[in-house]
């Protein structure tokens, strides 16, 4: 969290925040997209938002919770975390097996429809060793989404369908669907 040089909270932050999922359903976690540092919010205080949408707005402090003004949703990107027992796509596995197959941690490749034009960008991380649970971490920003969403942004407009999976598998999925209305998002929405 931003402190000033008393090591106090700031008046205010100015956005823009991710909307990720709250420690429980009264709330949410905002993370600055720059400097990736989390704030929960009363989930009243944004109701119109969903899990991932990009909103900009500024938090103020006059009190022991911030509040936040002026939001509004810049991109309706959604992001899907799912731990699963289903199968996991063929494309996740080649991708993971690859970068096992160069001793690298992280894989990533581009997906192509039928009429190979580019429809998503696929990560996967290998699991960690020990305690790290990289998905959690996913998930309550500790290890940020956004820089891969960013460059998915560089070739392709928001918003995306991002799904963030834990199969039955060594590695976790980050798949960036780019078009979120399209036969690749409901594939993923009607398998996980």
């Amino acid at each position: 969290m931003n402190t000033d040089a008393n090591g106090d909270m700031p008046g205010h932050t100015e956005g823009p925040f991710r909307v990720l999922p709250g420690r429980n359903d009264d709330e949410w976690l905002l993370l600055d997209v720059t400097s990736a540092d989390p704030v929960y919010v009363p989930r009243s205080a944004v109701p119109d938002v969903s899990v991932g949408n990009r909103i900009d707005g500024t938090l103020e402090w006059g009190g022991e919770e911030p509040t936040l003004v002026d939001a509004t949703v810049e991109s309706t990107t959604r992001f899907r975390f799912r731990r699963t027992d289903e199968p996991i796509f063929e494309a996740a596995t080649s991708c993971f097996e690859a970068a096992r197959a160069t001793g690298d941690a992280m894989g990533s490749r581009v997906t192509y429809d039928t009429d190979r034009n580019p429809n998503g960008v696929l990560y996967t991380f290998a699991a960690q060793p020990g305690e790290r649970d990289l998905f959690a971490e996913f998930e309550d920003g500790t290890k940020p989404l956004e820089p891969l969403v960013a460059r998915a942004a560089e070739n392709a407009d928001p918003p995306f369908s991002v799904w963030v999976l834990d199969p039955d598998e060594p590695f976790v999925a980050v798949y960036i669907v780019l078009d979120p209305d399209g036969l690749l998002a409901q594939t993923m929405a009607d398998t996980y």
